[in-house]
């Protein structure tokens, strides 16, 4: 479904019935779910999970679920008051705190081994002649200031000690495949690609060249973000938490069925092969659900401060973006409890 079309049905169901009293954030989540609540969901591969594992049947609430994903399309989504719930990973909040959109982080997930199962590699170029991260001084690079992508690009050249003038950062949304557009038509020297499509890629221009390099960084977390509004209404706050819970199950679900996994989203919902679908599932690694965001806390404040300097933003205090009245609520239900 377009984001055209979902926008002014998901308005509507956002809207709902007149509103309770706001819901202060040093208040308890209620765990009481008002009846006839919905939430707009823009989570997709969750939305597979809890139908393959049918946890989407005991959702105590009705959900509509947005065929969106990523940080410019959630952010839309939420500005149009058209989305509660977003997967994403760690800049979009960041992002949207600087376009003036108050946001709400409310689930963490990462990888236990993170630099051994990453989310990106850095692909180069065919005929770029780049055979080592080093080499991309002086290069064209891919770069997406609002994206995840972004963000990992900064992190190389800080690790290699390279300044902004000694590359040329072209702009350009990561959606769909325009990163491995730009490599395949040398528009670009170098991009950061996900690390799944780093064996298609490879296989089809790996002859003439290019090469997919480990980056040997952390480019691991996984959000759930919602817009400080859904959370004033207590109603959508009791659902959100609700959907955490369910959230957190479905990562162990997924991670426990392999196999029923790559059958149900891999094969069926995405149309790969089974053979491609446990590379995916091998490439992803096991999750980490943590109890407590104090690592994740430190490290978003990392990520703020490299990228404030490098695009001339304010500092943001990470602390702020993380809603801590939910930092058990995923790691509980993932341990099953």
């Amino acid at each position: 479904m377009k984001l055209t079309y979902l926008l002014p049905l998901a308005a509507a169901l956002l809207a709902g019935p007149a509103a309770a009293q706001p819901l202060p954030e040093s208040a308890p989540l209620p765990e009481r779910v008002p009846p006839g609540t919905t939430l707009v969901i823009g989570d997709p591969q969750t939305r597979v999970a809890l139908t393959l594992s049918g946890e989407l049947a005991k959702l105590p609430f009705k959900v509509e679920w947005a065929n969106i994903s990523g940080g410019p399309q959630t952010i839309e989504a939420f500005r149009a008051k058209a989305l509660d719930i977003g997967a994403v990973a760690d800049i979009p909040p960041i992002h949207a705190q600087w376009t003036g959109l108050d946001v709400r982080i409310v689930a963490a997930k990462f990888r236990r081994d993170p630099t051994g199962h990453p989310i990106y590699v850095i692909a180069t170029a065919p005929g770029s002649g780049i055979a080592k991260l080093e080499d991309i001084k002086g290069r064209k690079i891919a770069f997406s200031p609002g994206q995840a992508q972004g963000a990992l690009v900064l992190r190389v050249l800080k690790k290699l000690n390279l300044r902004h003038d000694e590359v040329q950062l072209v702009e350009l949304p990561s959606v769909g495949d325009a990163y491995v557009n730009a490599l395949a038509s040398k528009l670009v020297d170098a991009a950061p690609i996900a690390e799944a499509n780093k064996q298609r890629f490879v296989q089809n221009y790996a002859r003439d060249g290019a090469r997919a390099l480990p980056h040997g960084l952390r480019d691991d977390p996984a959000y759930l973000y919602v817009v400080k509004a859904s959370l004033d209404d207590p109603g959508k706050a009791a659902a959100i938490r609700a959907y955490v819970q369910a959230w957190g199950r479905a990562t162990k679900w997924v991670e426990t069925h392999p196999e029923e996994w790559i059958k149900g989203y891999y094969v069926k919902d995405q149309g790969l092969k089974a053979d491609s679908g446990r590379f995916l599932v091998e490439s992803n690694g096991d999750p980490d659900v943590p109890l407590d965001w104090n690592g994740a806390i430190e490290r978003q404040q990392e990520t703020i401060d490299l990228l404030a300097a490098e695009l001339k933003k304010p500092v943001l205090k990470a602390a702020t973006l993380f809603d801590r009245r939910f930092e058990q609520v995923a790691g509980a239900a993932y341990q099953g409890e």
